[in-house]
């Protein structure tokens, strides 16, 4: 909502905001081409600065966010070309710093989130969702940049996880969880898609 106002702070005039919007923005131009390339922001007007939109001249790229004022960043949203926003990051452990980004429909609703499990701007885990509900995730669970895991989700309730322990791209093991809570293992020896019992593998608590 804050990313939004400011995008449409910026088509106004200085002459048209009020004495006291005026007093709440900061702006700052690069000294050598004079374009806008930082807007600060006090949005409760309490002398605390806590949005500061990065600019490239009227067009917003990135807005970052302390809505609690504690001095570190808690939402970084992205803008496109089309002055759309394309994504949000935020902090998992509210320290400032930034480790998984959403990705919204049309509608708002939140349809991706990527992970960066290890914190360090890499994503390692995906999760898709429908209606706010995980539908399925694929994670990157040994960091070496191959999706090595997959979940799929029924309701709320996980249904199966598959793995790649051969290192081949593909799941050639997996756990299919019944609504009680037992587990039966299958494999997929091929690995072509085609999972079948694993023998003498019994049924297992989730």
């Amino acid at each position: 909502m804050i990313g939004q106002i400011l995008v449409i702070a910026l088509v106004l005039t200085a002459c048209s905001l009020p004495p006291d919007g005026q007093k709440r923005m900061t702006p700052e131009y690069d000294p050598r081409t004079g374009k806008l390339r930082l807007l600060k922001y006090d949005s409760d007007g309490n002398g605390k600065v806590d949005t500061v939109s990065y600019m490239d001249g009227s067009r917003v790229v990135k807005i970052e966010i302390d809505k609690d004022e504690d001095g570190k960043v808690d939402r970084w949203e992205y803008y496109g070309p089309d002055q759309k926003l394309e994504k949000v990051g935020i902090s998992r452990a509210n320290d400032g710093k930034e480790d998984a980004w959403s990705y919204a429909d049309a509608a708002g609703a939140v349809t991706r989130l990527e992970i960066s499990t290890r914190r360090d701007g890499k994503v390692t885990r995906i999760e898709h969702f429908q209606e706010t509900k995980l539908l399925s995730a694929e994670e990157d669970a040994d960091g070496d940049g191959k999706i090595d895991k997959w979940e799929t989700y029924d309701g709320e309730r996980l249904s199966s996880v598959a793995f790649d322990t051969q290192h081949r791209g593909v799941p050639d093991r997996r756990l299919v969880y019944a609504p009680d809570g037992t587990a039966r293992v299958e494999v997929d020896v091929k690995g072509d898609g085609h999972f079948v019992p694993a023998r003498g593998a019994a049924a297992a608590p989730k």
